[in-house]
């Protein structure tokens, strides 16, 4: 199985920036981005934010807004906040570099087995597994494994397989992301390449489609919001969002009706889907007569400085294309 693998992966894998040497801070940040994004929508974002932040000590003294303004896009804010504070942790630390095992890497915030896995892995040359969604998606088929891959006993069994095939420290790093590869572009979700597959001749799947075993997904709760964009002398107000619930800490705009309207402008509904609830948002834009608070700016101040949530940004986009606030961008 493992030469048949590495020989495929020789062959077929993605020339990908974060593969090209083994730095186990661009390693990092490459898997922390990955997370709830496809490799491919996500480069554009790794190598702005490489060149922004190279190493772990740039990213400690990250300002905060700015670090939010170069996450912004990807979604998911609690991750670049995570890779702040662990960047802050490993200079405190570990002298300005990541630790070099498993078992210290997972202690990191947002850094968990998986993460710290590949890290270890494929920088390190550590013989450990690195199990995501990917890896999860080929044993189970692999071993015609039915039992619901998310309860704790499949894992675990799932995990024994994969610890018991691991290569060995000289091929650990190939092998992991060749694991990864072959279920990202072989063993997909729907309609599997099997004929295209290294390991056919060793999987013990019927129908492979099928597997792995998930439960049934569970409908969201769907919250309607009404959305006040307040405008004053062709300022935007921005309000700071509380620091726990969904976009804690982050810009967006108002829930509350100012006073001293002068004109509403009805915008696009927009109905934003996260991943345990959607907002059903209707918004307007309300023009005012005054803005005693100090959180009005103008859209060019908000496109180049602040991180506006993808929840809000159609509003945002739509006040642009309308011209309903004057912008230079």
């Amino acid at each position: 199985m493992i030469r048949e693998l590495l020989s495929w992966y020789d062959v077929n894998k993605r020339e990908l920036p974060f593969r090209k040497d083994k730095d186990p801070y661009r390693i990092w940040i490459s898997e922390i981005m990955a997370q709830q994004t496809r490799i491919e929508a996500m480069l554009p974002y790794y190598d702005r934010f490489i060149k922004k932040y190279p190493d772990v000590k740039s990213l400690a003294n990250a300002d905060d807004e700015e670090l939010h303004k170069m996450w912004q896009g990807l979604g998911y804010y609690s991750r670049c906040r995570n890779l702040k504070k662990s960047a802050i942790e490993c200079m405190e630390r570990y002298d300005g570099k990541l630790p070099g095992s498993k078992e210290e890497l997972v202690k990191l915030p947002g850094i968990g087995p998986y993460t710290a896995g590949a890290i270890a892995s494929i920088a390190y040359d550590e013989n450990v597994s690195a199990i995501d969604g990917n890896v999860i998606r080929v044993f189970s088929r692999l071993y015609d494994i039915h039992e619901d891959v998310t309860l704790s006993s499949t894992k675990k069994k799932i995990e024994k397989l994969v610890n018991e095939s691991l290569p060995g420290s000289e091929y650990i790093s190939d092998y992991n992301q060749a694991l990864m590869e072959l279920g990202a572009l072989i063993c997909i979700p729907q309609n599997p390449r099997c004929d295209k597959c290294p390991l056919q001749n060793e999987c013990e799947a019927k129908d492979p489609s099928s597997l792995p075993v998930t439960p049934p997904k569970k409908g969201r709760p769907c919250l309607e919001k009404q959305i006040f964009i307040w405008v004053c002398d062709e300022k935007i107000h921005l309000k700071k969002r509380e620091e726990k619930g969904l976009l804690h800490g982050l810009y967006g705009f108002d829930e509350t009706k100012p006073e001293n309207i002068i004109k509403e402008i009805r915008l696009n509904p927009y109905s934003h889907i996260f991943s345990h609830v959607t907002w059903k948002m209707d918004a307007k834009v309300v023009y005012v007569d005054s803005c005693v608070d100090t959180c009005f700016y103008t859209l060019d101040q908000i496109v180049e400085k602040y991180a506006i949530p993808s929840a809000f940004k159609p509003f945002l986009d739509e006040i642009i294309d309308r011209k309903l606030v004057k912008y230079k961008p």
